[in-house]
């Protein structure tokens, strides 16, 4: 998803310049004239990246602006916007919480620079604050991404069951995402922040099955030089994840049932059972209805776990949640990799959500990490995404493309010299006298900015004047307007 950028300005002009920049490079852009209306907005929940936020405006003016922004516990970035570049104020703006400033008006590089900056380290403290949820186990459904109508459900069920100690078994495909969901319920019950230990059962050695799981006494077998202490040991107080559960051999899976009935295991080599205290979440991607029918999997501990099922949808039965996973997974590699990847082209994201994914999130997770490692641009295409799109990347040109050369205009001296009687500059009034140096310099921005398609730069280098003297005098002279309809 497009990042959006809150631009906090009481002069209608600077919004609309800065609205041109940042929209030139594919940002959102959303507009508050005053420090109130920008606090109404983050309260209400309105999208919202970054905040470029002006310092001396009527009202609740910069700083306070800022203040009441972090008081309320709003963490996005903010950039400063400041007519004077005094020490004092900058210091000042700092220590309330922003992260860049610039001293207006500002190159579009400038502006863009300090737009990158914030939100890279608005990606960055999203991705700290994820993992910091996910090693102390407090990830809970609100993290969870998509709203589809699948995923909702799969919400709702799984904070009701979260309240409680009932069993929980996640079905769905292979990559679907069930140990985030056991880790949403662990998360979401009053375990939360205890101990999350999840098991692999199909990837145990069948020999060490039992030590891992319960545990086992030094000695107690060729190799145990210590004492262990199993799954269930470490997940005591906490929540034990048992996936793919249907991959357990039938010995262990009686084992498993004594254990899940009587919350007290028997390490190898132990003389006493040991009491524990685990709520157990468990996961397959098979039919184990199947699978008891067949006898390979124990009926006894099916009902035993198939208590509360959960089931999770492939990808393709929400596909509306993909953009909203694409964008996560691009915020999320940015800061792995160290990349500034805003988004993926319209046309990319069509053909992501219309892919089947048979290895559904996981897949698409993956797919992301590829592109996101191998892009050069700053929107994902396509042919970023090879085995979708059946389309290559371009080779690499062999030097950087030439510049397009400017037109071969005359300079403003000339442009006055050789003006004609019906040119939009006139020097001459209806009765021949010499009109106003104020009513020819304004025709003359006017004609200057419309020349030069308001590239304002090269309209400052034309007239011989600084950017910061022609902003003036457009907003002196009243051309916002034509401004707005050159750019």
């Amino acid at each position: 998803m497009t990042k959006t950028v809150l631009v906090v300005d009481d002069d209608p002009t600077q919004r609309r310049l800065i609205q041109s920049v940042l929209e030139r490079e594919g940002l959102v852009v959303a507009q508050a004239e005053t420090g109130e209306q920008a606090i109404d907005r983050l309260a209400a929940g309105g999208a919202c990246d970054a905040v470029m936020l002006d310092l001396v405006m009527p009202g609740l003016g910069g700083l306070a602006t800022l203040k009441e922004i972090r008081l309320r516990g709003f963490t996005q970035p903010v950039v400063v916007l400041t007519a004077t570049g005094g020490i004092d104020t900058v210091v000042q703006a700092m220590q309330a919480g922003a992260q860049d400033f610039f001293v207006k008006p500002a190159a579009p590089e400038r502006i863009m620079v300090s737009i990158r900056n914030a939100l890279q380290l608005g990606d960055l403290k999203g991705e700290v604050d994820r993992l910091k949820k996910k090693s102390s186990g407090k990830i809970t459904f609100s993290d969870l991404i998509g709203a589809s109508p699948a995923m909702t459900m799969v919400k709702r069920l799984g904070e009701r069951a979260a309240k409680s100690s009932i069993p929980i078994l996640v079905l769905g495909e292979s990559g679907v995402g069930k140990e985030v969901i056991a880790r949403a319920v662990h998360g979401a019950s009053d375990r939360a922040g205890k101990p999350f230990v999840a098991v692999n059962c199909g990837a145990l050695p069948e020999n060490l099955i039992e030590s891992i799981l319960f545990g086992h006494e030094k000695g107690s077998f060729t190799g145990a030089v210590d004492k262990h202490l199993g799954k269930f040991q470490e997940a005591n107080g906490g929540t034990l994840f048992l996936d793919e559960i249907g991959e357990l051999p039938l010995d262990m899976q009686v084992k498993l049932l004594r254990a899940l009935q009587e919350s007290e295991i028997d390490p190898v080599g132990s003389k006493r059972p040991v009491r524990v205290d685990v709520r157990i979440v468990s996961a397959t991607n098979r039919d184990l209805a199947t699978q008891v029918a067949g006898g390979r999997f124990r009926e006894d501990l099916y009902y035993r776990l198939n208590v509360f099922p959960i089931e999770a949808p492939s990808l393709r039965e929400r596909r509306e949640d993909i953009p909203a996973l694409v964008s996560h997974f691009i915020q999320r590699f940015n800061v792995e990799e160290g990349k500034r990847v805003v988004g993926v082209s319209a046309e990319t994201m069509a053909l992501l959500a219309a892919h089947d994914w048979p290895g559904n999130v996981r897949q698409l997770e993956n797919a992301v990490y590829r592109a996101i490692v191998l892009a050069d641009a700053p929107y994902l295409q396509p042919y970023d995404f090879p085995a979708v799109s059946g389309l290559q990347a371009p080779l690499p040109s062999q030097g950087p493309a030439p510049l397009p050369a400017l037109p071969n205009v005359p300079t403003a001296q000339e442009l006055i010299d050789e003006m004609p009687a019906d040119s939009p500059v006139r020097i001459l009034d209806d009765r021949g006298h010499l009109r106003t140096l104020e009513d020819v310099e304004r025709d003359l921005i006017q004609l200057a900015i419309s020349l030069y398609a308001g590239h304002m730069s090269e309209v400052a280098r034309r007239l011989g004047i600084g950017r910061s003297t022609l902003y003036r005098k457009v907003r002196e002279q009243g051309l916002e307007g034509i401004l707005d309809e050159a750019v």
